[in-house]
């Protein structure tokens, strides 16, 4: 089965095309990604199987001219791996917020997509654009079945008190006003291929994972299953991200909506796009390009940046302290994967744990690999996250199971 699977970020598209037999048998056609959404300078990366990869430098303003790029790289005469677009037997989307209508995938009908337009303002920088990418599929391809997989599903098993606010009660009853998490079909992930690695059952372990972007969030895993992350009501909560604020005392937000004259839809621009990493260093969201400036000196790039490791600590320390102890820390996201200093220096933090960093793996990148000595009390892994892959998979399962 050919499946076309849709990752929008807040300010990405990733992108696979995979002909699927199996669960474990399959082989990737091409994969991409549209980065820099909405920055002056985008980048469009597309990456057919066992040929060159073409980077184009062009903007991309919003995630419909994204969409529109993609689907045109992989039907292009000359470099292209399809035909025609219909070729695709099915498209799959990765969905940030399904609020709890969601616990697993699910096929694409208006039902579903009325509930994900009711979690926009749970995540209003991704649920919109993931709309977006399934509407742009709907227009272009109206007969071939669509699937969704929710970032929040994974998290469904957090106990009431971790995702309870304490708000009067009536406001849950009312408005589902909660945590949800995010990035739970990369965590579910990550934990599952670094419990392998670590030699691990991860049916008896304590697992934290670290999915470091864009947008991040650190997830504690018990027996498999989450039991605690760091996003709550919408990924706005928990560390300071590229554009998003990360915690803040919600008193500061209703004394600056006084202080500056603006509405709550004003605000949360301020909150969701106009804040965290650019916002602090006056500069970028990008942390390559941050690593950059603190590389030259520039005080507000290194405060971000320092800002962002000290949340990370703080979140896998407490994630230590609610499962009395941890077997393996996994690193995963884009900056996760790439950037060996955060990880060095996240990880010494834990040395009280009888954690040992391996400094010559940390620094020689591979796809998936164990970054503590053999002696390390606790393991500490890089593991690249495949959503893509739990995606098409989901996919293939929901599309035959509805044709049988």
């Amino acid at each position: 089965m050919i499946i076309l699977v849709i990752n929008c970020g807040s300010s990405s598209i990733k992108y696979q095309l995979l002909d699927m037999s199996s669960d474990d048998v399959f082989c990737i056609i091409a994969k991409g990604i549209a980065e820099k959404i909405g920055l002056p300078a985008g980048v469009l990366q597309y990456a057919p199987t066992g040929k060159e990869k073409i980077v184009r430098d062009l903007p991309i303003p919003d995630h419909k001219v994204g969409m529109k790029l993609i689907l045109e790289a992989l039907t292009d005469p000359e470099t292209g791996v399809l035909q025609s677009l219909e070729d695709i037997e099915a498209v799959g989307h990765r969905i940030v917020q399904g609020g709890d209508f969601f616990s697993g995938s699910a096929l694409v009908n208006d039902d579903v997509l009325e509930k994900i337009a009711f979690c926009s303002d749970f995540a209003p920088l991704h649920n919109p654009a993931h709309l977006l990418g399934i509407h742009a599929i709907q227009h272009v391809l109206p007969t071939v079945p669509q699937v969704v997989t929710f970032d929040t599903a994974f998290h469904q098993t957090m106990p009431s008190y971790a995702y309870m606010y304490g708000l009067p009660y009536e406001y849950y009853d009312k408005f589902r006003v909660r945590r949800y998490g995010a990035h739970g079909t990369s965590h579910q992930f990550v934990a599952g291929v670094g419990a392998k690695l670590a030699g691990l059952d991860i049916k008896s372990s304590k697992i934290i994972t670290c999915h470091l972007g864009a947008g991040s969030s650190v997830c504690a895993i018990q027996n498999g299953k989450c039991v605690d992350t760091s996003m709550g009501f919408s990924p706005l909560e928990g560390m300071i991200m590229g554009t998003r604020v990360g915690n803040i005392d919600a008193n500061a937000v209703i004394y600056l909506e006084k202080k500056l004259g603006v509405t709550p839809d004003e605000m949360s621009t301020i909150l969701n796009r106009k804040s965290g990493f650019l916002g602090v260093s006056e500069y970028s969201s990008d942390a390559r390009e941050l690593d950059e400036r603190a590389n030259s000196g520039d005080p507000k790039a290194k405060l971000a940046l320092k800002k962002f490791t000290y949340d990370i600590i703080k979140n896998v320390g407490s994630y230590v302290a609610a499962m009395n102890g941890v077997d393996l820390i996994v690193f995963t996201g884009g900056i996760g994967e790439h950037n060996s200093r955060l990880r060095r220096r996240v990880l010494e933090n834990f040395s009280y744990l009888g954690l040992k960093v391996d400094y010559e793996a940390n620094v020689a990148w591979e796809e998936n690999a164990i970054i503590t000595t053999e002696d390390s009390k606790v393991k500490a892994a890089l593991i690249c996250t495949n959503e893509e892959l739990v995606i098409a998979r989901d996919t293939m399962h929901l599309v035959l199971e509805n044709q049988d």
